[in-house]
């Protein structure tokens, strides 16, 4: 992470100090949410990704810092909907907003800052800005609406499990990056090629995310290690897990956590099973192989700093621990 931080400060600095511009919240219990929940935290890779990847078409406005909140925005957002729909009490090492404020206020709070993503876009007066982020709105909610399906679905396939982290996750970093290109003037081919960029490296993301909730400690990854399984939510991890075992055992142990019988004894002694398994190393090995198709899109560009420092993010995704 310090070399992360390190290599993209002067990037950071910026993003961070527009995002610290008022939002104009006339109420003061939103200002303190957002604040809260917004500022200070968080690795702004979405932001990121539309600043480097603007560079590397060629576009050096001021405004390009500016425009990136809106990601940041919509990410923030989707995280305090999140941690309502899934009674969650901490986020980045913190009490959540919804365990601080309550679940309404969490819930409008995040009505807010899309609301305050939409503005941004609307002052860049580019209307395939606003498309692009009207459609990533769009698919990360039936990504949401698709998750909640599968809640406690010990049988979700890897196909719907990919559906699900395509549309929660890298979908926006997909609009990041293209939205990137857009704002550049750059044509339908140059903006094809980072979309698919911004979506390989979202889904290598999401794939390493959900490893860490089985690998990493609460203390590094800042929220409760095996969250996920006791939110219900199948993860490639325990997919794979479970494609090695029989079906009487799949059942069983399906029965038995959806009961809601199990103790946290229970929980720590699973998750230690699927981090001795060779699932991890499965889906460690798949997150490298969408970090590859990321780069291999980024051969159509130039060498130039910018893309170094977008194959530079590549390589962080593979290494994080939180």
């Amino acid at each position: 992470m310090n070399d992360f931080l390190d290599r993209f400060s002067p990037y950071l600095k910026e993003i961070e100090g527009a995002l610290n511009q008022t939002l104009g919240a006339r109420v003061p219990v939103v200002s303190e949410i957002i604040q809260y929940s917004l500022l200070g935290a968080g690795k702004r890779i979405r932001p990121l990704l539309f600043v480097l990847s603007s560079h590397l078409c060629g576009y050096q406005g001021r405004d390009v810092y500016r425009l990136s909140t809106l990601f940041e925005y919509v990410h923030a957002a989707s995280l305090l909907h999140d941690d309502v729909l899934d009674n969650a009490d901490l986020r980045r090492r913190k009490p959540s907003v919804r365990q601080v404020w309550g679940n309404s206020a969490a819930v409008l709070g995040g009505d807010f800052l899309y609301s305050a993503a939409s503005a941004v876009a609307v002052e860049c007066k580019n209307l395939e800005l606003i498309r692009l982020l009207s459609d990533a709105l769009k698919r990360m909610v039936e990504g949401q609406f698709l998750e909640l399906e599968h809640t406690h679905d010990w049988k979700i396939t890897k196909t719907e499990y990919a559906e699900i982290i395509t549309a929660k996750t890298a979908i926006l970093m997909s609009a990041a990056c293209s939205s990137g290109a857009v704002v550049a003037g750059s044509d339908e081919k140059t903006t094809q090629y980072l979309r698919d960029f911004g979506l390989n490296l979202g889904i290598a993301f999401q794939l390493m995310d959900d490893l860490l909730d089985y690998t990493s400690s609460e203390e590094v990854f800042g929220k409760p290690v095996g969250k996920d399984l006791k939110e219900g939510k199948i993860t490639l991890p325990l997919v794979y897990f479970l494609s090695d075992l029989d079906s009487t055992e799949v059942e069983r142990l399906a029965e038995f956590f959806k009961s809601q019988k199990a103790a946290e004894t229970d929980y720590a002694d699973f998750v230690r099973r699927v981090r001795a398994s060779r699932a991890i190393d499965r889906v460690r090995s798949e997150a490298l192989d969408y970090v590859r198709k990321a780069e291999e899109v980024l051969n159509f560009f130039a060498d130039s700093e910018a893309k170094q420092d977008l194959l530079e993010l590549g390589g962080y995704v593979l290494a994080r621990h939180h």
